[in-house]
């Protein structure tokens, strides 16, 4: 029983099917509305391991025409000298999908959406809304508003950060405000990227450029998220489309050229919240419902997919032996897995924020000075462009090649 059908849930339900693990999906949304053209402006940096996980699942066809390659990834200090450039050499790794791809998600939402529609082994229940929730040594049943029960062997919450069957089970979260509102769209502009990523860092916050494909009469375009000071969001909000642009130009120092808005602006507020335990008596969460993060390395939906992997990994292990899905050993092992990955890459991204939010010319000569010897050593580029793929460590069969 999987509450939520975003991108994480569905992408588990299609995970588990092809694992021969029947589903329920249960989503208030209307999928008509998710994915009505104009709707949504963001777009997701999918690793390379994410890439293999909608490969293995049977997404790869779907998708293949429709992500731009992010070939290299330039972080500077405010436009500095001394930047990073992150860029694979032959050696370092596959070639093609080296750093991985940027998906408009009406995309990803669109190839998931229409497989969940062929997959026999998914229920899906849409603009439904579960109003109780039971667990039990024989099972689990969910309530729907319209009055339908739902049972299963186990539940998992893929409902987001405001995941209401987290907090109904009691799991406590640590969490914190950054007191800064990220705003997205896209941008359309006079300079091909070439497929670069670029991080700009800013005391005010981080301003990113990631590639997207163009369109089909040639012109080029890239995401934006610019995030902003909530103290200053408000006047950001209240800007005119083409005073947004100006400020906007005014962070990319002429990288792309000439701009113009290619997609509707959107905000949210930025913060980071991490629940300590993620399983429970025939429960388990995943994705944003576990951990939210800063979308600095574009690293929170890439977590939620190997939440999935490693669910999907450990579920079918088990049922190969035998046991029944809701276990508490098989979800024990699936929460010692997890923990540490999850709360590695949070603490790595929240780091990476809090050092580069430091004002003052010394601080930014000492990064810079740093972010140059960086630059200088091949050896720890390669880690952090693994770390990127979400290659290193232990990484679930689905999100292998």
């Amino acid at each position: 029983m999987i509450l939520g059908g975003g991108l994480v849930g569905m992408t588990l339900a299609l995970a588990a099917a092809r694992a021969g693990i029947t589903s329920h999906v249960v989503d208030k949304a209307d999928p008509a509305e998710l994915t009505a053209e104009g709707v949504d402006g963001r777009a997701s940096a999918i690793s390379t391991a994410s890439w293999n996980l909608f490969v293995n699942i049977g997404l790869g066809e779907r998708l293949e025409p429709l992500g731009c390659p992010i070939d290299a990834i330039a972080v500077t200090d405010g436009l500095k000298p001394g930047r990073i450039d992150f860029r694979p050499e032959p050696g370092d790794g596959p070639t093609k999908d080296s750093l991985g791809r940027m998906y408009a998600n009406r995309d990803l939402r669109l190839a998931l959406f229409e497989a969940a529609r062929e997959e026999p082994a998914i229920a899906w229940h849409t603009r439904a809304e579960a109003v109780e929730r039971e667990r039990g040594a024989h099972g689990v049943a969910v309530t729907l508003d319209n009055g339908a029960v739902l049972r299963g062997s186990l539940l998992v919450a893929a409902e987001g950060r405001q995941s209401p069957t987290r907090d109904e089970a009691g799991f406590a979260l640590a969490r914190w405000e950054y007191n800064h509102r990220a705003f997205v769209t896209a941008l359309y502009h006079d300079r091909p990227h070439d497929n670069v990523a670029w991080e700009i860092f800013y005391p005010a916050g981080p301003f990113a450029l990631l590639p997207l494909l163009d369109t089909a009469d040639g012109r080029h375009r890239s995401a934006l998220v610019w995030t902003v000071a909530e103290k200053d969001a408000k006047g950001v909000t209240g800007l005119s489309d083409a005073a947004f642009l100006q400020e906007v130009a005014a962070r990319m120092g002429g990288v792309l050229g000439g701009i113009e808005l290619a997609a509707p602006r959107m905000s949210y507020p930025l913060r980071f919240h991490h629940a300590g335990k993620t399983i429970g008596e025939r429960l388990a969460i995943i994705g944003d419902a576990a951990h939210g993060m800063h979308p600095i390395a574009g690293q929170g939906l890439n977590l939620g997919l190997r939440d999935v992997g490693a669910l999907v990994e450990v579920l079918s292990d088990g049922m190969r032996l035998g046991l029944d899905p809701g276990d508490a050993q098989l979800l024990a092992r699936y929460e010692r897995w997890r923990s540490v990955d999850a709360f590695t890459v949070m603490f790595a991204t929240d780091s990476i924020n809090r050092l580069f939010a430091v004002p003052g010319r010394l601080p930014s000569a000492i990064r810079r000075l740093g972010m140059g010897a960086v630059q200088r050593l091949p050896a720890l580029k390669r880690f952090f462009m693994d770390e990127a793929r979400g290659v290193s460590g232990k990484v679930p069969a689905l999100l292998r090649g």
